[in-house]
């Protein structure tokens, strides 16, 4: 009889060295994203391709192949839900993906997307766009190179959906979205008309950045981001990773004179942080202990970004602090004309600076645009035009460069062509597990005006957290809440909090 015990424990082993070397490519990818000096990014980028070259061989090992056509059909493999059958099961397909990618284009993906967020950083504050073309067409073909080695049944756009939501679909994705863009464009249209808004004047005064920083700081420890491991630093593009299970990093970027821009970026990243602090330290690196989908990970940054961050209660607990550290900025406002600055809603250029009404037309945009380029509907020549026939459509308004355009973001240089609907799944996920948590807990707002955080965050931990991968990200979501996934929850929370503010509909 085969030894089952003995051939799992040498697959987990594998993996969890495995995981050890992710960590130090998490690392050196952080730092090109922070700290490199200018003249080092292509050196860096041949570091990053070596090593991803080593994790691909890693990762389709052919005794990993062995192992799992042992494990698979043994009772190891039995509950399928439990630790044992995640890894077993997970690993199976990530095994069974991996190697249909060869060597070569895994290596020639690393590098380009590397050098591509390098070109990107340099084209955006260029406003170039042409520089950077040649640069965005060889990773949309190598992107479109993955979709057939890894083969599809109905859009290629599925096989790169499925990176950052696994088993996820491009037509499902797309009716959701239709649907909740159903609701969100006669709600911007009942906030246009209300004939109220904030005084945005308010957002726009100095706000220091060393203040801007130690302010974000204290509401990120507040809500539960353990800084003696993890720390906050300055980057082109805010994002979060992590290389170790008491080791990550989240970034923000800063401007002075527009207050929402670090904050809130330093709140959202937060989200990303706790999930990636709260996974469990006994599996860190095997399925029960990474993050299950982006949608999921995208969900604990908007909870805590918007359903927390943008609430009432919220400044209510903070706006006194924040009043200290600018005391020039804030010293004529209130709290409430605060709360409002902060969910001023119209429709604005940069996603990552967008309310949480439009945000949604703005992922939308990009999830037609990069399905458009990956099918071969739209050359990346034609991007910036196409780019703003859709805002114009969308929103109503369109760049007059491509900087604040199709340049505003390093998600295509990066080669995270799929990513993006993520975003608004995150949403649609966050509004769902946030009606659950205050029915589970209580009155959040009252917890929040107290400056009580914490009982949230342990909710999210056992719910959210450390269930790892055992469970796909919609069946998660209905294991907890008891409901199919539905962006309704999302529309109810919207006008909830935005009908005292702008006199609608609730």
């Amino acid at each position: 009889m085969p030894d089952y015990q003995a051939t799992y424990k040498k697959l987990c082993e594998h993996y969890l060295k495995t995981t050890k070397l992710t960590g130090v490519s998490e690392l050196i990818g952080w730092d090109e994203r922070t700290m490199l000096p200018s003249k080092g990014g292509e050196y860096r980028a041949e570091q990053i391709t070596i090593l991803a070259g080593i994790l691909h061989e890693r990762n389709t090992d052919a005794r990993i192949g062995d192992w799992l056509s042992e494990l698979a059909d043994s009772p190891w493999a039995a509950e399928p839900h439990s630790d044992q059958g995640t890894v077993i099961r997970q690993l199976k397909r990530e095994y069974e993906k991996e190697t249909k990618l060869p060597q070569r284009l895994v290596e020639e993906l690393s590098k380009a997307h590397v050098l591509g967020q390098q070109a990107w950083v340099k084209a955006r504050a260029a406003n170039d766009f042409k520089s950077f073309a040649p640069v965005l067409e060889q990773i949309v073909s190598l992107a479109k190179e993955v979709t057939e080695a890894i083969g599809y049944e109905d859009s290629p756009y599925d096989a790169l959906l499925d990176f950052y939501e696994p088993e996820a679909k491009t037509s499902e994705v797309t009716a959701v979205l239709a649907a909740l863009k159903d609701d969100l464009v006669p709600l911007v249209a009942e906030i246009a008309d209300s004939g109220k808004s904030p005084d945005r004047e308010i957002m726009q005064r100095k706000y220091p950045i060393a203040a801007q920083e130690a302010f974000g700081k204290e509401a990120a420890a507040a809500i539960g981001f353990d800084f003696e491991a993890g720390r906050l630093d300055v980057t082109h593009h805010p994002f979060c990773c992590g290389m170790g299970p008491y080791d990550c990093r989240i970034t923000t970027r800063y401007d002075e004179n527009f207050f929402p821009s670090a904050f809130f970026g330093i709140m959202h990243e937060t989200g990303h942080g706790l999930y990636e602090q709260g996974l469990r330290k006994d599996c860190y690196g095997l399925p029960p202990g990474k993050y299950v989908s982006l949608g999921i990970h995208e969900s604990q940054s908007r909870l805590w970004e918007n359903c927390v961050g943008r609430s009432k209660a919220f400044w209510d607990h903070f706006f006194p602090a924040a009043q200290n550290y600018f005391p020039e900025a804030l010293a004529d406002v209130t709290v409430d004309q605060f709360q409002f600055g902060v969910n001023d809603v119209r429709p604005s250029l940069i996603r990552v600076e967008a309310d949480e009404v439009t945000y949604n037309l703005h992922i939308i945009i990009r999830f037609e645009l990069e399905q458009a380029l990956i099918d071969g509907s739209l050359q990346v020549k034609d991007l910036p035009g196409a780019w703003n026939e859709k805002y114009q459509s969308m929103l109503g308004i369109s760049s007059p460069d491509d900087a604040d355009g199709c340049l505003q973001d390093v998600h295509w240089g990066a080669g995270l062509i799929g990513y993006f609907p993520t975003y608004s799944l995150g949403n649609i996920y966050s509004a769902q597990l946030y009606d659950k948590a205050g029915e589970d807990l209580g009155n959040l707002d009252e917890m929040f005006a107290r400056g009580e955080f914490l009982p949230l965050l342990d909710w999210l931990r056992t719910n959210i957290h450390e269930s790892g991968q055992n469970y796909r990200a919609t069946e998660l979501v209905e294991n907890v809440t008891g409901k199919k996934f539905d962006h309704k929850p999302l529309i109810r929370q919207l006008r909830a909090k935005l009908a005292p503010l702008y006199g609608i509909q609730e």
